[in-house]
Parts: C-alpha cells; sequence; structure tokens
C-alpha cells in the first residue's frame, strides 16, 4: 500500500464526494493527505458546503483508515488512484473518472485491448447465441471482455470468455465483497483467476438500484468499444450506450426482430447512428485490433531509443496534434510521425484521431534523454 492511499480511500468513505469536489480538494490543498487533514475553516474556503463538512468531520472522527486498509488487504482487494500507474489510462480520461478503484484478480497490460459486452437481464435465445458467438471472437482475439456480471447477456458474456481461455472484466455496483446477483458468485470467483472485479464503490457496498447506472461509465470508459447485443426501451445498457458516446467511443448494436421487446433498445440505437453489428469480425476490424498478438509483441520485444524519449517527454494524457508535437521538439515531421507510429505498437501512446496523441504509460529512467 502507498501511504497517498488511505486518504483517497477515507474520502471515498464520504457520501457526497465524487470525482468533481474531491478533484477541488486536490487542487485546493494540493494532495489527498492535506485534504483529510483540514480544518472545517479551510473545508469550507475549498468550497465545500456546510452539510458536506458535517458528514466528513463525522466520518473522520468515527474511522480508521488503518483498520479500513486492514479489512481490504485481508479480503485480497488492491487499490488504484489517479495517482497510481496501473490505475486504466482509458479510465482515467473519461468525464467523471472514478478518484479510487478496487480491484480484486489482476489488470494487466493486455487489458488495454477491451470490449465492452453488455445487455438485458432477460436474455432470448437469440441473444445467447449471439453473445456467445462475440465472446468467443473476442477471446481468440485476444481481446478483453468488459461487463457487468448482471444476469443475462453480462453474465452470458463472462462465462463464454472464459469458457474460450480469454480475459474478462467485470465491474460491479458494490463493493467487491457483495457479489450480485448472488448465483454468480461462482463465475466471480473464476473471473478473478482470468481476469478482474473492479468496483468504485468501498467494500460493504450493498448493490443498491442506484449504484448500477453510474458504474456502467466505468463499463464503456475502460473499453475501445461498447457492444449493446440486446436491450429494451428502458434496460440499463443504453446507459452504457449513451456514457460510451459522451466519451466519444465505438457503439455497436445487434439488430434483432423488431416485434421482440428486447431489440427494440438495441433496433432504436442503430436508427440513431450505432454500428450495426452482424458479424463479430467487424468490431476488431473497426477498431484496429485485428493486428492485437502484433501490438502486445512489440510492445514487449521492440527497445525504446533516445527519440522516443524526446517524443515522450513532450506528451501528457491531453491528446496533442502532431504539429504541435513536432513544433515542441527539433526532429522532422516525418521523424515524428514514424517515431509515433512505432510507440502506438508499443502501446506508449495512443492516436486519438485527427493525427492527435497522448501518452499511455511512463517511460523509464534509462530512456530518459540527456
Amino acid at each position: 500500500m502507498k501511504k497517498h492511499q488511505l486518504y483517497w480511500i477515507g474520502f471515498n468513505l464520504v457520501k457526497g464526494i465524487g470525482t468533481v469536489r474531491f478533484r477541488a480538494l486536490l487542487d485546493f490543498f494540493g494532495d489527498a493527505e492535506a485534504a483529510w487533514k483540514a480544518t472545517p475553516q479551510e473545508l469550507r474556503g475549498s468550497g465545500l458546503n456546510e452539510k458536506l463538512i458535517e458528514n466528513f468531520i463525522n466520518l473522520r472522527s468515527n474511522v480508521s483508515l488503518d483498520l479500513v486498509w486492514e479489512r481490504i488487504s485481508r479480503q485480497g482487494i488492491s487499490v488504484l488512484t489517479w495517482e497510481d500507474e496501473g490505475y486504466p489510462e482509458r479510465l482515467r480520461e473519461i468525464p467523471q473518472s472514478p478518484p479510487v478503484l478496487y480491484v480484486k484478480g489482476a489488470l494487466v497490460p493486455e487489458d488495454d485491448w477491451s470490449i465492452a459486452v453488455v445487455g438485458t437481464r432477460r436474455i432470448t435465445a437469440y441473444g445467447r447465441q449471439v453473445t456467445e458467438k462475440i465472446a468467443v471472437r473476442m477471446a481468440q482475439a485476444g481481446v478483453t471482455v468488459v461487463s457487468g456480471l448482471a444476469r443475462g447477456i453480462d453474465g452470458v458474456a463472462h462465462k463464454a470468455t472464459l469458457d474460450a481461455g480469454g480475459r474478462t472484466i467485470a465491474v460491479l455496483g458494490s463493493g467487491l465483497d457483495q457479489i450480485y446477483p448472488p448465483e454468480h458468485r461462482k463465475l466471480a470467483l473464476k473471473i478473478i483467476e482470468r481476469g478482474a472485479l473492479v468496483s468504485d464503490y468501498p467494500p460493504g457496498t450493498k448493490p443498491e438500484a442506484s449504484n448500477f447506472p453510474p458504474r456502467n461509465r466505468i463499463i464503456s470508459g475502460i473499453s475501445l468499444g461498447t457492444v449493446i447485443v440486446e436491450a429494451g426501451k428502458r434496460s440499463g445498457a443504453l446507459i452504457t450506450a449513451d456514457f460510451a458516446v459522451e466519451q466519444g467511443k465505438d457503439v455497436f448494436a445487434v439488430p434483432g426482430n423488431i416485434f421482440s421487446s428486447q431489440s427494440q433498445g438495441t433496433n432504436r440505437l442503430i436508427q440513431d447512428g450505432a454500428r450495426v453489428l452482424i458479424n463479430p469480425r467487424e468490431i476488431l476490424e473497426a477498431l484496429d485490433l485485428t493486428r492485437i498478438n502484433e501490438l502486445n509483441e512489440a510492445r514487449i520485444i521492440l527497445p525504446t531509443d533516445p527519440t522516443e524519449a524526446e517524443l515522450f517527454k513532450v506528451l501528457s494524457h491531453e491528446p496533442m496534434h502532431v504539429d504541435e508535437i513536432q513544433n515542441l521538439t527539433e526532429l522532422t515531421i516525418e521523424t515524428v510521425t514514424a517515431t509515433l507510429a512505432m510507440m502506438e505498437l508499443k502501446g506508449m501512446v495512443r492516436q486519438i484521431g485527427g493525427m492527435r496523441y497522448a501518452a499511455i504509460k511512463e517511460i523509464g529512467p534509462e530512456y530518459e534523454v540527456d
């Protein structure tokens, strides 16, 4: 455990302090520890209202962060914050990115290539067949399947991925010690072995209905794109699709019988501009995942040189146009574009679109430029 994580967990326990307010506290106090130890007067200066200050002071007075951490550790749960290197970069970039993630299992670099597969709990035989086909194809391609562990499409997506030897991530609307639905506890254990359970809710949080819509932003945020297999007019899967659109991600929808209530939501998505998904291969082609093995191998075996390091120094998590990158270096535009293409293969940078690039992870000191 890193010391800073204790205070991030502390604020995660305070109802009413979410992404926006917590970021404001960090900006005002400089770090989570200083904010945690602040006086009521200082908290007022940071912009917190009296009700939130009262909630915070009461919690701070009655909770031992060391005991909270001990309970988390005993359950085999790891913690990731915005300040931690292992925090998923795609998730870091979205609006309302969760400051704290609780993880059971492991998030690995290969999970950079992930697809969300979600849908109705009232799955039909057609929906099951399509979900299994998508999950198996993604597993065969080395793509991680992300879903919500719910009944129906979600559960089938996780199980089919595991059965095909792939990796899968389940994002919960509860604490990681509160598996819901209860009949998916065995499935959850299998996911931990070859993937991860993830939640931004602290352990002990019950699976209340209000928790599930917000968690959908994580399902779409951690993924390259989102596939909706079946969804009714008011399905929670449509909320995931909305988040994906807000995040600038591709949304794929499987067309269905126009007389089927479970296909009303997906057919509407298609009418509104979602990509029509007929064959799972189309996901790989649309998101440039047909060369995923090449991407992973390149990230592992190709060395980083001083030119890459020089580019990496001017890059950040905020997208920059290639012309701006070139202006900040003494390199030719040809060298910049060619090197960025190689760095993308290695998983060091990501092309956002429109010749804009953003850094994915830190570069090692051995590659720093003198």
